[in-house]
């Protein structure tokens, strides 16, 4: 990653910090999207949002539903839906393993990051997850507070 950092063509263009709190991540995967030119020139300028999007096997096949790219306004004639289903790119073996995932109780595919990589290709990253309770979200809480809480307290003794 610390290649990343320097990497001119890396960058984030949205997260969904939203997900790690609700949904206890079993692992990750990262994923191509197919997109359609003013999408991938609307990522560029920064409009889209994955908070309220998942992801889905249907028919073999992987999909990414209700994630939000905002209009390219330099778009006359080319324009794309915002919120239409974007087929997502993984080998046969991850789509199995993904499918296979899902149909367990209780688990789902949310997408975490969606970033241009090194090579300035469009990557999504989603997460195998499982919801977690009111309890779990609570106890989450206390350990983020603690440690913020045991950093100040370092702060302030030395």
């Amino acid at each position: 990653m610390a290649q990343a950092k320097t990497d001119p063509n890396y960058k984030v263009i949205a997260e969904n910090r939203r997900a790690r709190f609700d949904y206890a991540i079993e692992r990750d995967l990262e994923c191509g999207v197919i997109l359609e030119g003013s999408e991938v020139k609307s990522l560029r300028a920064g409009g889209t949002n994955i908070a309220e999007s998942y992801a889905t096997v249907d028919n073999g096949e992987l999909w990414l539903v209700n994630s939000y790219i905002a209009p390219y306004e330099q778009a006359k004639m080319f324009k794309h839906e915002e919120r239409r289903r974007r087929k997502l790119l993984v080998s046969r073996k991850e789509l199995a393993d993904l499918w296979n995932a899902t149909q367990r109780k209780g688990m789902t595919l949310v997408p975490l990051v969606l970033y241009f990589n090194h090579v300035g290709r469009a990557k999504i990253k989603i997460g195998i997850a499982k919801g977690k309770k009111n309890h779990d979200k609570r106890e989450t809480q206390a350990k983020r507070d603690w440690s913020r809480q045991k950093q100040r307290l370092l702060k302030d003794h030395s």
